[in-house]
């Protein structure tokens, strides 16, 4: 929890108040006036008139800034930050004392057990889901085709709409129902929420088994009910999901579901490496594409990386596709004859094989114009997206009015998919193999309606056939018809209370318009083999993705490993790449629009370029400091942690010989969790006397649910009693000094996972803290400055420490020979 800021909002206030001066000063100046026949009098009285109203206005406009802003902090003061730094207490080195080599050579032995667990459980639940939509999207599509088909005949077509609607809306009342009731943060795709995670913040119920559940379950009948969305986002979440699961050895959810396993994995560290090789894995499930889950968990989700893990993550995620890959190629879908025999299925999103597709030289400028427009598209997709997520905040945030909504949405999906099946006369002329669901409607003998090829069937059979259609296939009208509805529909369903995923719907919109692309070239040189509607589709889909989501490398990986061919990486490359670059010059990624709206303090790649080479330590660290002393009293540590949120206490001592004699030293620190197991535990006694010591093993008993203060009894006649903190404290915490630029904070934060920092002085005298908020919220915030040569002298540095009985002897006793 950080630490306020006592000169924030004065800073803020006369900043408002000098901007409003000299607004007025300019409204008053004779050269902003003009020039008419009115008496002086009554040039007076206008000018007050004028001056008085410009003063409100500009009052009115600074309290509603200072409003939201205050608004914004509150917010933010609700995420705990994760405890991501190693420490050096004493009794951890006694704990990695009495482990021989052997031990820590078997504590590496469970790492790569519990990264083989993490990839089979992860291909496991994809391959449920996979199979579960399958079977339900058959059902769906054969039950409305039995009534649709006679009925084209017989002019009853409201029939087949009515049986189509009232399914899919079956089904997407299951899907919010597991949500809105169920899990509210397993809606959407769950990236944002991984990401956030493995940033270091503390996101309730993201790694929960019943958040696991809802993903799952959710996700197949949101999938299978006709929404415009993707099982390969939510992926990622279940795998980080399982992670977390898998690598601590029990669930908090059922705490009889204990297999003392793992014990020493038991911390935020080691967890986020697991939850790390977890979406990983999610994302080679979703596209076969164990690399570009090692690089997505690099570039977008992990602020921070250790190079030992790399190899882990990509084991996990190389065992995600294996099993995977072997349960889809042993149960094989309707139509599928390759049962047992090739293991040719290595994710659930498979693009089909590129072949015969070979580009030239002179389309590069093509690839680089598809591009452009994928990232225009995809500012356009991510600033709709943005005004409706802002009118859900207002005004859809009961969970009855969320699951109405996501109704809402299923009833206008099927619809506009049942009218523009009807309207469109495209025709495709049965061949060999036909579309899984080909609907004549009102298409000639032996053959089936385009439209109906795309809208229904599955969202990944729709890209199927954009991809690999003969190049005559489609008409222009079809394809701009369909990615128009595609489109805003799908920005209009991705935030609404079900899981839903970003990757495909995106996908579907690039290649309609890429195949647009290629459709007229191709109609423009019917004689070149270059122009193939298939290749510019997979370009534009590429396109279209990194316009939404800003993905870079990892997404260039991805759609080459789900192609199955090097071919086309660098016409990807420079889609993505030039996607990417119009698109930052409009707004930022859907996924972190989202974070921003929801105001979570995300430390970005870099800091805000408006402080990071002129604010130092000095100007954003709290200079209200609650501190400890080696020794404090119970009664004093049960009414602090009852007052005060705060994660991390300081350990200080007041040295005779210091030379500001109003500051401490900085000796330690020690963290909230540990305070309250401390007291939970009894470990404390009368000053001088032998108390009752914890282990290491006794703190990861209560990992990750430690008590509140509310729910610890310490008797008050315990309260003269002492806690002595030194074998729990970290005696070597990160400090900088009070100079410091906000540029190298930032980067200890970002790469040793820090919550917090002390700032210092150069007699090593504490004079401030600093946490990941005072970070995140420089853009929020104004910075109140100080001169420099008031700085060492710490005047505005104050304590909160303990009180002591003085008549009983109770005085702090220093460490000091």
């Amino acid at each position: 929890m950080p630490h306020s800021h006592p000169g924030g909002a004065h800073a803020m206030v006369i900043n408002d108040e000098g901007e409003r001066t000299r607004l007025l000063d300019r409204q008053r100046s004779p050269e902003t006036l003009t020039t008419f026949d009115t008496p002086p009098r009554e040039m007076d009285r206008h000018k007050s008139i004028e001056g008085s109203a410009v003063e409100g206005l500009l009052n009115r406009l600074a309290e509603k800034k200072k409003s939201l802003r205050d608004k914004v902090l509150d917010i933010q003061a609700t995420f705990e930050s994760l405890d991501y730094e190693a420490t050096e207490s004493e009794i951890e080195r006694e704990d990695r004392r009495k482990y021989t080599p052997w031990q820590d050579n078997m504590r590496g032995i469970q790492r790569w057990i519990i990264c083989a667990l993490i990839g089979f459980l992860t291909g496991l639940i994809a391959f449920i889901i996979d199979t579960c939509i399958t079977h339900l999207a058959k059902w769906k599509f054969d039950t409305v085709q039995s009534f649709l088909d006679p009925c084209v005949q017989q002019d009853c077509l409201t029939t087949p709409l009515l049986v189509w609607v009232g399914i899919d809306l079956c089904f997407v009342a299951i899907a919010t129902a597991f949500v809105t009731f169920g899990s509210p943060i397993a809606a959407g795709s769950g990236i944002p929420e991984v990401k956030c995670y493995l940033n270091g913040i503390k996101m309730p119920g993201v790694v929960r088994l019943k958040t696991l559940l809802a993903k799952t379950t959710g996700v197949m009948f949101s999938v299978a009910g006709g929404l415009f969305v993707g099982k390969e986002g939510p992926m990622i979440h279940s795998g980080a999901v399982v992670a977390a699961g898998v690598s601590q050895g029990k669930s908090t959810s059922m705490p009889w579901l204990d297999t003392h396993l793992f014990k020493r994995f038991r911390n935020d560290q080691e967890k986020r490496d697991f939850v790390s090789a977890g979406a990983a894995a999610g994302v080679a499930a979703a596209f076969g594409a164990p690399i570009g889950g090692v690089l997505f968990s690099l570039e977008e989700g992990s602020s921070f990386w250790n190079q030992s893990l790399t190899w882990r993550v990509f084991f996990a995620a190389m065992n995600a596709s294996f099993w995977l890959n072997m349960m889809l190629s042993t149960f094989p879908k309707d139509g599928d004859n390759r049962a047992g025999t090739t293991l040719s299925n290595p994710g659930l999103l498979n693009f089909g094989k590129f072949t015969d597709m070979p580009y030239n030289s002179y389309e590069i400028p093509l690839f680089v114009l598809l591009g452009v427009f994928g990232g225009l598209a995809g500012a356009l997709f991510n600033w709709l997206n943005l005004r409706l997520t802002q009118f859900r905040m207002r005004f859809v945030h009961n969970k009855y009015h969320r699951a109405i909504e996501a109704l809402t949405v299923g009833l206008v999906s099927v619809t506009f998919c049942f009218g523009l099946m009807l309207v469109s006369s495209d025709c495709l002329s049965l061949g060999e193999t036909p579309d899984v669901h080909a609907v004549q409607l009102f298409c000639e003998d032996h053959q089936y309606s385009a439209m109906a090829s795309l809208l229904f069937n599955t969202p990944e059979e729709a890209i199927k056939n954009l991809f690999h259609e003969n190049r005559e296939e489609f008409l222009p009208t079809t394809l701009i018809l369909f990615g128009t509805l595609y489109f805003f529909v799908a920005c209009w369903t991705y935030g609404i209370a079900v899981p839903s995923g970003l990757f495909v719907p995106c996908i579907v919109i690039g290649a309609a318009w890429g195949r647009l692309t290629g459709a007229l070239l191709a109609n423009r040189y019917p004689d070149q083999e270059w122009a193939d509607p298939g290749k510019y589709a997979l370009i534009g889909a590429a396109a279209m993705l990194a316009g939404v989501v800003r993905m870079t490398i990892s997404l260039t990986v991805i759609i080459i490993e789900a192609t199955g061919n090097i071919t086309y990486g660098l016409p990807i490359m420079l889609a993505v790449i030039f996607a990417k670059w119009v698109g930052d010059s409009f707004n930022e990624g859907l996924y972190d629009i989202h974070i921003e709206l929801k105001h979570i303090p995300l430390l970005g790649w870099n800091p805000p370029r408006l402080h990071k080479h002129t604010v130092v330590a000095d100007d954003i660290m709290s200079h209200k400091i609650v501190a400890l002393y080696k020794d404090v009293p119970v009664g004093h540590l049960v009414e602090m942690l009852r007052i005060t949120k705060h994660q991390a206490f300081p350990i200080v001592e007041f040295d005779t010989k210091c030379k500001t004699g109003n500051l401490a030293t900085l000796h330690g620190m020690i963290l909230r969790h540990q305070l309250l197991q401390l007291l939970q535990f009894g470990a404390y006694g009368r000053r001088g006397s032998e108390h009752p010591r914890m282990t290491l093993d006794d703190f990861r008993r209560g990992y990750p649910r430690y008590p509140q203060i509310e729910e610890i009894d310490v008797p008050v006649d315990h309260y003269h009693l002492v806690v002595n903190l030194r074998p729990y404290m970290n005696p070597s915490p990160y400090v900088v000094t009070q100079t410091s630029l906000v540029s190298r904070i930032f980067r200890l934060f970002r790469t040793m996972g820090l919550r917090h920092l002390a700032v210092v002085n150069h007699h090593h005298e504490l004079v401030g803290m600093i946490t990941r908020k005072d970070l995140s919220n420089l853009n929020h915030t104004s910075v109140d400055r100080m001169p420099s040569d008031q700085r060492e002298a710490g005047i505005r540095t104050t304590y909160v420490l303990p009180k002591y009985d003085i008549d009983r002897g109770e005085t702090p006793q220093s460490d000091s020979p």
